[in-house]
C-alpha cells in the first residue's frame, strides 16, 4: 500500500479469515476476478496455519451463482433483477406502509455476527433511528449469549476470552467444556499440544481424542456435572480459599446448591463415572497454569446462563480468573462474535455494551447520533422470539435481514419458515442465495469480506483491521451503502449514515467511548502501523493507551473489584426422551462447513468432504432401531422429521444421536429443535432434544 494509502496492481494485503472467531491473519493478492490467499505466518493466532475453511474462501468470490443485481419478487413469483434506485424505492415505499399501518415496531431487522463492527453499528443505529423500531436482534443471540449473560453477571464484563489466545500455549492443563476447535476452529489446536485437555462432551469428538481425560455427559447434564465438579473441589479441600476470600463472593449460596451433587449422584444423572469426576478436580486444582474454556455444547441449552455460570464457580473455586498463566473463557463462534455483540444490533443494547435502558446509555448515544435520547426505543424481542412473532397480531410485518439464514439456522426451522412466509415484505442482503432469500421479496446483492475495509474483534478481544484486496463486482454494494441509501430515501440527512467504513468506526469510537466496551483509543491508523489493540482502550491524553490483553490481573469490573458466584441449581432440559420419543438428539458443527453452510456448500472441495447431512448412531443403538451404515434414516422430533444418512460410531452414547446444522432442505437438523429459551439470555435449545428413528421410506407417489 502507497502513502496515500492506495494499492498498486496486485499488491499484498494483510486482512483476516471470513470465517470463525480466531480470525486468522491471511495475505491476499489480487489474481484475475478473484484472489489467491496464503496465511500470515507472523499472525500469532494462526501462526501460518489455516483450516481448509480458510484455504478455500477465495472460492466464494467468484462462485458461479453469486448474487450481482437486486432481484424483486414479480406477480408471478419469480426474483428478477432490477436496478438499484429501483429496488430501495420499492423497499423504502413498502417500509413506509408498513409503518403508516403497524407503527414502528412493524419492522424488524435481523442481523448477523459476521457482520463488521461497522456494519453491526450501523444497522442498530439504522434500526433505532431510520425505522424507530425496537425490535432488533442478531444471530449471535443463537451463538454467545449464555455466555454473555454469565460473564457478565460473573465479572461485570463479557469478552469472550480475557486473555490472548497464545496464553493457552503455555497451559499445564486445559478443560474444553462443551467445545471441539479441532473441528470448528482447527488452528487453535496448535495452542492445545502442550496442555493436557480435559474434554467434557456427549461424543467423542476430535478434539475429545487428544485429550488426556474426556468426560461424556448424556445431553442436557452438563449443569448437574459442572455442580458435581465443584462438590468435589470443597469436600476434597482443592479450594482457594485465599482467593475467594480476596477477589470473590458469594461462595457459600454457590456451595449450598453444589452440596447435594455428591458423585455418586452426579454419576446416576450424567453416566459420568465417579473416578472420572475426581480425575479432572484434581487434574485443574493441581496444574500450575490452567484454564477453564467452554464452547457451544455448554451454552445452547434452555439453561445455558445457569450452566455456563456453573463452570465459572469451579473456575473462581479454584482460583483462576484474573491470574497470569491461568484463566476462564469462552470461545466465540462467528467471526465477529465478540464486536457483533457490542455495538448495537442487540435488543437490548447500544454501542460500546451500553444497555438500551440505562438514561446514561441513551444520553450518551444520543447525543453521538444528534438525536433525542427520547426518540430511542426500548429493548425489543431477543432472535428466537422475534422470528416467531413475526406477521402474527403484534408482531414485525416486514424484515431487514442482513448476514443471516434463518430458515437454516434457527431452531423449529419450519415455523420459522412459515413465519418469514407470512411476512408483507421480506429484504435480504447477502452474497449468494440462501435458503432464505428462497423466500425473500427483495434481495440485495451485497460485498464479501475480501472486497471492503472494516474491523472485526477477534475471540480475545483484539480488534483487528479487515482489509480490501478487490473491489466489488459491478452491481454489488457494500451495506453501509444499502443502509445510507435506504436511511437517505427515508428521510434521514445523508451525512448521518456514511458509507465509509472509517468514518463509521470513528463515529462508534466515540459512541462507545466510557462504555464497557470501550474503542475510544482504537484508530485505524494505529491499527494499520501493527500495535495490537485489545478492548477496553479509552481515550488518552497521548492517544496511546495500550488497550488490555489480560483482564482482570487487579480487580474484576464490578464496583466492588469481586467476581461473584452464581447460585445455580440443575434442571432437565426441556425436553426429555420418552417412549414415544426415545432417544436425545444433539446437533453441532462439522470440519469443513460453516454455521448454515450456505456459503461452504458452495465450495467444491468443501461440499465434497461433507455432501450431505449425516446422523452419527452407536451401532448397537442402530441395530435396534433397523438402521445400517449408509441407509437414509428419518430423524423425527415433536416438531418434525429430517432425513440424514447413517453413520455407525461407536464411541457414541448409546441413547444420544447427533447431526450436523449446515444442510438444507429435508437434510435440516433444526427442522427437529424445539423453541424452549433461556430465560435470562433468550438462547434457543439446540443441543438437546427427543427424537426417535426408524428407517427412511420413500413417499408413496
Amino acid at each position: 500500500m502507497s502513502a496515500d494509502g492506495t494499492r498498486g496492481p496486485g499488491a499484498e494485503v494483510a486482512t483476516h479469515c471470513a470465517y470463525c472467531a480466531l480470525q486468522c491473519g491471511t495475505l491476499l493478492r489480487p489474481s484475475g476476478p478473484g484472489v489467491e490467499l496464503e496465511p500470515s505466518p507472523d499472525f500469532p493466532v494462526n501462526r501460518g496455519g489455516l483450516c481448509q475453511k480458510g484455504w478455500t474462501a477465495p472460492a466464494l468470490l467468484t462462485t458461479p451463482d453469486r448474487l450481482r443485481s437486486p432481484l424483486v419478487r414479480g406477480p408471478g413469483g419469480e426474483l428478477a433483477p432490477v436496478g438499484w434506485d429501483e429496488a430501495l424505492d420499492l423497499i423504502v415505499a413498502r417500509l413506509d406502509r408498513v409503518r403508516e399501518t403497524y407503527g414502528p415496531d412493524g419492522v424488524g431487522v435481523f442481523g448477523g455476527g459476521g457482520l463488521t463492527n461497522e456494519k453491526a453499528y450501523a444497522l442498530g443505529k439504522f434500526a433505532r433511528v431510520a425505522l424507530g423500531t425496537s425490535q432488533i436482534d442478531y444471530n449471535g443471540r443463537f451463538c454467545m449469549s449464555s455466555a454473555a449473560a454469565a460473564g457478565n453477571a460473573a465479572f461485570g464484563l463479557d469478552r469472550g476470552l480475557p486473555f490472548p489466545v497464545t496464553d493457552l500455549g503455555d497451559a499445564d492443563v486445559v478443560l474444553l467444556a462443551g467445545a471441539n476447535p479441532a473441528e470448528t476452529m482447527p488452528p487453535l489446536m496448535r495452542h492445545l499440544v502442550h496442555p493436557r485437555l480435559i474434554v467434557i462432551d456427549p461424543r467423542r469428538t476430535r478434539t475429545a481424542e487428544q485429550a488426556a481425560l474426556h468426560l461424556q455427559p448424556a445431553p442436557g447434564t452438563d449443569l448437574a456435572l459442572a455442580l458435581g465438579l465443584l462438590h468435589l473441589a470443597v469436600t476434597e479441600s482443592l479450594l482457594d480459599k485465599e482467593y475467594l476470600d480476596t477477589r470473590t463472593t458469594g461462595i457459600d449460596a454457590a456451595w449450598q446448591y453444589a452440596l447435594p451433587w455428591w458423585p455418586e449422584r452426579v454419576e446416576q444423572v450424567t453416566g459420568v463415572p465417579v473416578e472420572d469426576q475426581r480425575t479432572a478436580v484434581r487434574m485443574l486444582a493441581e496444574a500450575g497454569r490452567r484454564y477453564l474454556l467452554t464452547g457451544r455444547g455448554v451454552e445452547q441449552h434452555s439453561k445455558g446462563t445457569d450452566t455456563t455460570a456453573a463452570f465459572i464457580n469451579l473456575a473462581l473455586a479454584l482460583g483462576l480468573p484474573g491470574r497470569t498463566g491461568s484463566g476462564y473463557g469462552c470461545l466465540t463462534g462467528q467471526g465477529n462474535g465478540q464486536g457483533g455483540r457490542e455495538h448495537g444490533q442487540k435488543a437490548d443494547q447500544l454501542p460500546g455494551y451500553r444497555m438500551i435502558t440505562d438514561p446514561a446509555a441513551r444520553a450518551h448515544v444520543a447525543g453521538v447520533w444528534g438525536v433525542d435520547p427520547a426518540s430511542l426505543p426500548g429493548p425489543g424481542r431477543s432472535a428466537y422470539e422475534l422470528l416467531d412473532a413475526l406477521g402474527t397480531p403484534g408482531g414485525p410485518r416486514a424484515l431487514l435481514v442482513f448476514g443471516s439464514n434463518p430458515v437454516v439456522s434457527a431452531p423449529n426451522a419450519a415455523h420459522i419458515a412459515r413465519r418469514l412466509a407470512a411476512l408483507d415484505l421480506l429484504v435480504v442482503a447477502d452474497l449468494v442465495p440462501s435458503e432464505t432469500t428462497e423466500l425473500a421479496d427483495v434481495v440485495l446483492p451485497v460485498a464479501q469480506w475480501a472486497e471492503e475495509d472494516g474491523t472485526t474483534t477477534s475471540l480475545e478481544g483484539r480488534v483487528l483491521r479487515r482489509r480490501a484486496a478487490l473491489t466489488p463486482p459491478a452491481g454489488v454494494r457494500t451495506d453501509l451503502e444499502v443502509l445510507h441509501g435506504l436511511a437517505v430515501r427515508m428521510g434521514q440527512p445523508a451525512h448521518r449514515f456514511p458509507v465509509s467504513p472509517r468514518t463509521v468506526f470513528d463515529e462508534l469510537r466515540r459512541a462507545s467511548s466510557g462504555g464497557r466496551a470501550d474503542y475510544a483509543g482504537i484508530s485505524y491508523e494505529r491499527l494499520d502501523a501493527g500495535e495490537a489493540l485489545y478492548w477496553p482502550c479509552p481515550d488518552a491524553p497521548d492517544g496511546n493507551h495500550p488497550g488490555t490483553p489480560r483482564l482482570f490481573l487487579d480487580r474484576f469490573a464490578h464496583a466492588d473489584g469481586r467476581a461473584r458466584l452464581a447460585p445455580v441449581e440443575h434442571r432437565d432440559a426441556a425436553e426429555t426422551p420418552d417412549t414415544h420419543y426415545p432417544l436425545h438428539a444433539t446437533t453441532g458443527r462439522v470440519l469443513a462447513h460453516y454455521q448454515s453452510g450456505a456459503q461452504t456448500r458452495r465450495v467444491p472441495e468443501l461440499l465434497a468432504a461433507a455432501p450431505g447431512t449425516h446422523v452419527e448412531i452407536h451401532p448397537g443403538t442402530a441395530a435396534r432401531f433397523g438402521l445400517t451404515e449408509g441407509a437414509l434414516a428419518e430423524v423425527t422430533s415433536a416438531r418434525g422429521s429430517t432425513v440424514a444418512r447413517v453413520r455407525l460410531v461407536p464411541t457414541l452414547r448409546t441413547d444420544t444421536v447427533f447431526l450436523p446444522f449446515h444442510f438444507p432442505g429435508a437434510g435440516r437438523a433444526n427442522l427437529l429443535t424445539g423453541p424452549a429459551l433461556d430465560p435470562v439470555s433468550g438462547m434457543p435449545e439446540f443441543k438437546v432434544c427427543a427424537v426417535r428413528v426408524a428407517p427412511w421410506q420413500e413417499p408413496q407417489a
